[in-house]
């Protein structure tokens, strides 16, 4: 089998590895198949619940995106009614998370179980981006971006205003507030701090009165 290094360079040589980014949710993964293991970065839920078996979990940051609250949720934080909001990446600056290594022989089911988690009912775009690792190393790994062309789509909001709809939601998993304290604390576990996540964190605090987790993750 090929190193990382080598299946990393064969796949940059490809149409898909030139251009980086992304695949339609159709396309099942054909890049870059001989890899010896493979990467996920987590920057929201799959911080602290990823679901799936991983060889490693390592504190990452990636460049040329950033985290917001930018997509609407009506099912694991929301209503249709009344809908909640969960992260996405959008392009500029930079965002911190966690990268999880999975072996290559579990990751076609990795795979399917992150487009059902991620992908049939968000706005989400999935892309192979390089992250860095905080022992050094650099990954290609899996990630959702935010798709500015879904109806789910909320963009940047004003940060009282998001912090309104958290306040309010919940859905099948949890509170919608508690998305946002778990993540915060997850950042915080891993020595990161996201000045926005804590102002819209502060603002939340501002608008209920308290700030400890209630029900569900």
């Amino acid at each position: 089998m090929l190193s990382y290094d080598e299946a990393l360079a064969s796949w940059q040589d490809t149409p898909l590895g030139k251009t980086g980014t992304f695949l339609p949710l159709c396309s099942i993964m054909t890049v870059p198949l001989s890899f010896p293991e493979y990467w996920v970065f987590g920057y929201g839920s799959l911080m602290w619940n990823p679901g799936f078996e991983h060889q490693e979990a390592i504190a990452a940051e990636i460049d040329g995106y950033h985290r917001s609250f930018c997509i609407y949720s009506h099912h694991y934080r929301g209503t249709k009614s009344r809908p909640g909001l969960v992260l996405g990446l959008s392009p500029g600056g930079s965002c911190t998370g966690v990268a999880f290594r999975v072996a290559a022989a579990r990751w076609p089911e990795v795979l399917e179980y992150l487009r059902e988690r991620e992908l049939l009912a968000y706005a989400y775009r999935e892309a192979y981006l390089p992250v860095r690792l905080r022992d050094g190393r650099t990954r290609e790994s899996f990630v959702v971006v935010a798709d500015p062309a879904h109806r789910s789509y909320a963009g940047e909001l004003p940060t009282p205003q998001a912090a309104s709809i958290i306040m309010e939601a919940c859905g099948h998993a949890g509170l919608n507030r508690d998305y946002l304290i778990n993540t915060v604390r997850q950042l915080v576990q891993h020595g990161f701090r996201d000045a926005p996540l804590h102002e819209l964190l502060k603002e939340v605090e501002r608008q209920t009165g308290e700030l400890d987790a209630g029900m569900g993750i």
